[in-house]
């Protein structure tokens, strides 16, 4: 038994200052008010110095680590992230790889996770393959330019299907209905998500019903339809804002490059605070950086100058979003962990309840990191 006490703990939409969490093999037992909780006496007792505690981050979307591959060094990024307070993650593969690198990707992601070196894994993210070859940085690498067809993606679904949370896909690709239905035949209600696209509303809204409920990295990598020279058109982003079902994820640097502080804030008034998803989308990049934007240490350019993901950790893009936005640590959590958790369906994790996985993070006022507890244990 072990017992945080001297909390500030940090709800879906609350706190509860003075407050103690138990946990026993691994998960959370007993939380409430000091004077509400005993402390058996036999318990080891971790301070948090009055500290806001939540539940752990959930990074559904990033590919990297400390500019590592996570399928190149799934050990070392688990240990960086989780000294981040990312306790649940789920790595995004991205379509420069091929079919087979993709499988190999995937494979040994899972190995790891199987091995114990990866235990904060959750799952993973396929950004791709069948995404819109106009948009993303390493647009050259893109093998799946071409047609649509089941011998080029039937292994790749066999072999992630059991572990995949989130399917993107670019609905105005031809021959993309035959790729949904054949990951809903073999999948229990998958998440899509609309990326690297320049669809109408109308094809983004024809996957709902599939399970389309996220917009990948929001407002990055989209298009804008015009119909006239002095008319704006409606795209993917209008169709993100515009549908209740779909949740925004967004990329916050310092700079607010990725996403405009004054867009982030729009965002959120348009979508409210249950359907933000904030993601790192860290990428592996070694472009300089432009000039006139040093102060963008939180970002990857490619050789071209144009932005190549970022070098965020999840911890990172909630100070940001505080600063921002004006959210609060407790919103921040709820971006970070609570909603990424419903969307992808991770039913112990995401807030702090009785029975869920005892993942805890520490953070000061400004969300800087101070403490993590892991599945019961102090990193």
């Amino acid at each position: 038994m072990k017992a945080v006490v001297n909390a500030t703990l940090v709800m879906k939409d609350h706190l509860i200052p003075g407050a103690t969490v138990l946990m026993e093999n691994g998960l959370i037992s007993a939380f409430g008010k000091e004077k509400d909780i005993k402390v058996p006496e036999n318990a080891e007792v971790i301070d948090a110095e009055g500290l806001y505690v939540g539940p752990g981050l959930i990074d559904i979307h990033t590919h990297a680590a400390d500019n590592l591959w996570i399928f190149e060094e799934p050990e070392k990024t688990s240990r960086y992230m989780l000294s981040h307070g990312v306790t649940g993650v789920l790595p995004a593969l991205y379509y420069n790889l091929n079919k087979a690198q993709y499988i190999k990707a995937a494979k040994d992601i899972i190995s790891a996770y199987k091995a114990g070196i990866f235990p904060n894994f959750s799952g993973l993210y396929m950004e791709g393959p069948y995404l819109n070859p106009k948009f993303g940085c390493d647009r050259e690498k893109n093998t799946w330019k071409g047609d649509i067809k089941k011998e080029d993606y039937a292994e790749l679904i066999d072999t992630v299907k059991d572990y995949t949370k989130v399917w993107c896909i670019a609905p105005e690709r031809e021959g993309i209905d035959a790729f949904v239905k054949d990951v809903c035949a073999v999948t229990d209600n998958p998440v899509f998500a609309v990326a690297h696209s320049e669809a109408t509303p109308q094809q983004v809204e024809k996957y709902i019903p599939y399970g389309l409920k996220i917009g990948t990295h929001h407002t990055n990598a989209t298009g804008t339809i015009f119909k006239y020279s002095e008319c704006r058109g409606v795209c993917v982003d209008e169709a993100v804002n515009y549908n209740r079902e779909i949740y925004a994820e967004l990329i916050s640097d310092k700079m607010g490059l990725h996403v405009d502080p004054y867009m982030q804030r729009l965002v959120r008034r348009i979508k409210g605070d249950d359907r933000i998803i904030l993601i790192s989308d860290q990428f592996v990049c070694d472009g300089p950086v432009p000039k006139g934007y040093e102060e963008a240490t939180d970002i990857h350019f490619d050789h071209a100058g144009e932005i190549a993901g970022s070098g965020l950790t999840l911890d990172i893009a909630c100070s940001n979003f505080m600063v921002h936005t004006g959210c609060s640590v407790c919103d921040a959590f709820r971006f970070a962990s609570f909603n990424p958790a419903a969307v992808t369906g991770l039913k112990k994790q995401g807030c702090i309840r009785e029975g869920n996985y005892a993942d805890l993070v520490m953070v000061d006022d400004k969300f800087n990191v101070k403490k993590v507890i892991f599945r019961g244990e102090k990193l």
